[in-house]
């Protein structure tokens, strides 16, 4: 059976293992900590959806070193915290095992089996000094764009809001044995997990927003459907995504819709406040870097001017830096 573990199985590491061993096809391994891990081992991991609640009984540690090799890692951890857990992650690898990275923003993989100029270009931004790139090495990654939309109502318990879109896929496009079984797995497990031969326009599409909305709603306050409403913040949201269009066009991903469209996707969501947001609130570090800062540094080896979503980076790292500081 396939060796499966989801490491930093919180919110949607949860809901995605919940899955996963509910359908029972793979064996199925969770890595968490504190009250969360001990509420999992006390009564199950309980996901709560569509009206329903399900319990189910996977192994569950905080320490991987128990766990052995996995054919299979879902790393639920958010794009800034990956270079702190690969010493965790490595008594889970071996000779052939692949990670699926389930991160927001730009993946520090983005370069790797894209071929022409830029194949093998490492991204600062995410990957300060290649450490991820060099130690984990880009040939075990494979990407995965999440839409759904989960939380964690108390210790072990997740619940999922909305979404089931979860495309996998490989940096260079090929339909590989490992990434059919991967897709394959997701699916009976009740993700919709196609196999995309060019992710990259999927991780652009949920980017788009992402850059745009979660930045402005950390200086805003706003819900997502108040951000594309109110007309001074749309327009701030409409030139940040024309200017990220710009960018990624230059680096030869499309987009399937328009800039309206994205933003009409955002508002569906409704009085939804954005992960930053409730982030900076809670004084936690944020996906900056991965959501924006990675677009800026794109922008700069393509020369192409970025003047709004340079000025939102500078203003939500200011508001990210004075949340965490004592007093601030």
């Amino acid at each position: 059976m396939t060796k499966i573990c989801i490491f930093g199985a919180g919110a949607i590491g949860g809901y995605i293992g919940a899955r996963l061993a509910l359908k029972g096809e793979a064996e199925v391994a969770l890595v968490a900590r504190g009250a969360h891990l001990a509420a999992i081992r006390a009564n199950g991991l309980i996901l709560k959806q569509a009206g329903e609640t399900l319990t189910v009984n996977p192994r569950a540690t905080d320490r991987p070193a128990d766990l052995g090799p996995q054919d299979f890692i879902i790393l639920t951890l958010k794009a800034h915290a990956i270079a702190g857990a690969i010493d965790g992650l490595m008594p889970l690898l071996g000779p052939e095992t692949a990670i699926l990275f389930a991160q927001n923003g730009l993946p520090w993989w983005y370069f790797h089996g894209i071929g022409g100029p830029h194949e093998g270009r490492r991204l600062q931004s995410v990957d300060p000094g290649g450490t991820i790139w060099d130690r984990l090495g880009p040939e075990r990654a494979l990407g995965t764009v999440v839409w759904q939309a989960a939380e964690m109502e108390a210790p072990g318990i997740i619940a999922h809001r909305y979404g089931d879109r979860m495309p996998v896929g490989e940096p260079s496009g090929e339909k590989t044995d490992r990434i059919v079984r991967l897709g394959n797995l997701l699916t009976a497990a009740g993700l919709k997990s196609p196999v995309r031969n060019n992710l990259r326009n999927e991780i652009w599409l949920k980017l788009w927003g992402n850059l745009s909305f979660n930045t402005v709603s950390v200086l805003t306050v706003g819900t997502l459907a108040e951000l594309a409403a109110d007309p001074g913040t749309r327009r701030v949201v409409r030139a940040m995504m024309d200017e990220a269009r710009a960018v990624a066009e230059a680096f030869g991903a499309g987009f399937a819709v328009s800039a309206d469209e994205r933003i009409a996707m955002a508002a569906k969501v409704g009085r939804h406040r954005t992960s930053m947001l409730q982030d900076v609130e809670a004084g936690r570090a944020t996906e900056l870097d991965a959501l924006l800062g990675s677009v800026i540094e794109l922008a700069g080896i393509a020369a192409i001017p970025v003047p709004s979503l340079k000025i939102v980076y500078d203003l939500v790292r200011f508001r990210s830096r004075t949340a965490i500081q004592p007093g601030g």
